[in-house]
């Protein structure tokens, strides 16, 4: 299967396997968090069912929910921060797949108001520019115009904080959007660490730092962490 959404299966799959990823990495939060998948007819988006947690989804609790919030196609209630997902991918016509989860280490580390340094090869896709934070509100984002206003904060970063409240991360596929998640959570995570220990004084320069991120994080090196990690969750899941 591609990792493409080239007809609604395929959609319905890869939305599927995205949770399962993101149970295997550790980004669970109960029933709360979503991934999605950019309809390849424009009809809106595909996510998972609101009530159920990354482990439980299967093709049956996930719904097309369209720009204005109907569910289109499947059963289910559909998550109220849908507009996470529908006003991304309606700023970024680049952008395929949408994840937000409820990062702990990302929460603590917004909430120093620091900049993210290049620490660790998954530190350096989110530094030169900095990662931008959305700090209009740390409430739930259940309207249109909140959607917007996150999608504006993103800008054209893969991915971006939202202080007391999670993460957003964004990618041309699901791969690439549930990894950037994966690596943002651990960015966060190690600073953390480091900081607690003391004085960060040494971390990578921008010229240093955007020449490893390209070779780091190629579309063959995020492919292969996706399929690692989905290997991880069958055989903890059977």
């Amino acid at each position: 299967m591609s990792n493409l959404s080239s007809n609604t299966p395929d959609a319905i799959k890869l939305v599927e396997q995205a949770c399962q990823v993101l149970m295997a990495s550790g980004q669970d939060d109960m029933v709360w968090g979503h991934a999605s998948v950019r309809d390849v007819e424009d009809r809106g988006v595909w996510m998972k069912c609101a009530g159920w947690g990354f482990e439980e989804v299967d093709a049956t609790r996930i719904v097309l929910v369209s720009p204005t919030g109907d569910v289109v196609e499947g059963s289910g209630k559909r998550h109220i921060e849908y507009p996470i997902h529908t006003e991304v991918m309606k700023r970024r016509e680049d952008v395929g797949a949408v994840v937000h989860t409820h990062s702990d280490a990302a929460n603590a580390f917004a909430s120093l108001d620091v900049p993210l340094r290049s620490l660790s090869h998954a530190g350096s896709l989110f530094c030169y520019p900095d990662v931008p934070r959305f700090t209009l509100t740390g409430g739930l984002i259940k309207t249109q115009a909140l959607g917007e206003a996150l999608a504006d904060a993103l800008g054209s970063a893969p991915a971006c904080l939202m202080p007391q409240h999670g993460i957003v991360a964004v990618g041309k596929d699901v791969p690439t959007a549930v990894m950037t998640a994966i690596l943002l959570d651990r960015a966060c995570r190690l600073q953390l660490t480091a900081m607690a220990a003391g004085t960060i004084s040494l971390f990578g320069d921008e010229i240093d730092t955007v020449a490893k991120r390209a070779e780091v994080w190629a579309d063959g090196q995020i492919l292969a962490g996706w399929e690692y990690l989905l290997r991880k969750f069958h055989a903890n899941h059977g």
